[in-house]
C-alpha cells in the first residue's frame, strides 16, 4: 500500500472512533438527562406528598378541634327561667341602657346537668326608666351578660318591670308611679331567656 493509501485508512479509523466516542457521549448524555429527570421526578413527588401529608394533618386538627368544640359546648335554651338577685340599688330614675350587676339566684340545669352556678355572676340593663321628663316610661329591666370561664357572653332577654305600688287614678291607668322608686340590693327577679345561648 503506498503512503497516501496508508494515510487515508488511518484517518478513516480515526474518523470511526472519534464518531464512536461521540455516539457513547451521546448515549451517556441521554443516560445522565434520564437520571437527572428521574430523580427530580422523585424530589418534585416527595414535596407533593409532604405539602399532602401536612395538608391532611392540618385539616385533621381542625376537624378534631371543632367537633371537641362543639360536643363541650353548652347551650341554654330559648324559654329558661334565670332567677337572679340585684346587687346594687336601682332607680326609677336612672336612665335607659345602664347597667347594674346582678348573681344567679338557683343552679340552672339543662338535661340534668347543671350548665350554670349558684352564685354565678351576671349583668343587667335598663331598658326603659322614667329618666326623661317628656318621654316617661316605666321602669324595665332585662338580663344582657352571663360570666361563664371568665368571659362575659350576651344573653337576650324578656324585659321585666317591677312591681312598684300605683298611687294615684292616671298613674293607675298608665301604670306609672309618682316620684322616684328605688328597688334595694337583693331584690330578685325571674328573667325568661328570649334566645337559646352557647358558650
Amino acid at each position: 500500500m503506498s503512503g497516501l493509501g496508508k494515510s487515508l485508512a488511518g484517518h478513516s479509523n480515526c474518523n470511526a472512533h472519534n464518531s464512536l466516542d461521540r455516539g457513547r457521549a451521546f448515549f451517556a448524555l441521554i443516560l445522565f438527562s434520564q437520571s437527572a429527570l428521574s430523580l427530580l421526578h422523585t424530589h418534585i413527588d416527595l414535596r407533593t406528598n409532604m405539602i399532602r401529608n401536612k395538608t391532611i394533618v392540618f385539616i385533621a386538627t381542625c376537624c378534631a378541634w371543632f367537633v371537641a368544640s362543639y360536643l363541650n359546648a353548652a347551650m341554654l335554651p330559648a324559654g329558661t327561667i334565670l332567677s337572679v338577685s340585684t346587687e346594687s340599688s336601682i332607680s326609677s330614675q336612672d336612665p335607659g341602657g345602664s347597667i347594674f350587676p346582678v348573681k344567679i339566684n338557683e343552679d340552672v340545669a339543662v338535661n340534668r346537668t347543671v350548665l350554670l352556678r349558684a352564685g354565678t355572676k351576671a349583668f343587667g340593663k335598663i331598658q326603659t326608666s322614667r329618666s326623661n321628663p317628656r318621654k316617661s316610661e316605666p321602669l324595665s329591666l332585662e338580663l344582657t351578660w352571663i360570666s361563664v370561664n371568665g368571659r362575659n357572653v350576651a344573653v337576650k332577654t324578656d324585659a321585666v318591670q317591677p312591681a312598684f305600688p300605683l298611687t294615684t287614678g292616671q298613674q293607675t291607668r298608665y301604670r306609672h308611679t309618682a316620684g322616684t322608686s328605688v328597688l334595694s340590693p337583693g331584690t330578685k327577679f325571674r328573667f325568661r331567656l328570649a334566645q337559646a345561648v352557647t358558650w
